[in-house]
């Protein structure tokens, strides 16, 4: 399955990876400076939760483009079950 995003389902992703990437620079560099625990641990799960995010929209972009797509699984050789079986161990991967 080829996942493709439009317009605004595009921009958010890429907004929340790109949030994601400037979070763990600024915990590379807070490392590097010394900086307090706390202040590194805060900033590394705000990461986390902008990695989450984008998972989780790119898994729902790709429910919705696989259930609009099912005949044409179905015509593949995948059944229904199967698709099912594959994205819920995708979705599960993120948890």
């Amino acid at each position: 399955m080829e996942l493709q995003f439009e317009g605004d389902e595009l921009k958010s992703v890429l907004n929340r990876l790109r949030r994601a990437q400037g979070q763990i620079s600024g915990v590379i560099k807070m490392i590097e400076e010394g900086r307090d625990c706390e202040d590194v641990v805060t900033q590394l799960a705000a990461a986390s939760r902008a990695l989450d995010r984008a998972g989780f929209a790119i898994i729902a972009t790709g429910l919705q483009q696989c259930l609009t797509d099912s005949e044409k699984n179905e015509r593949n050789g995948e059944t229904t079950e199967q698709m099912r079986a594959r994205l819920e161990k995708l979705f599960l991967s993120l948890a």
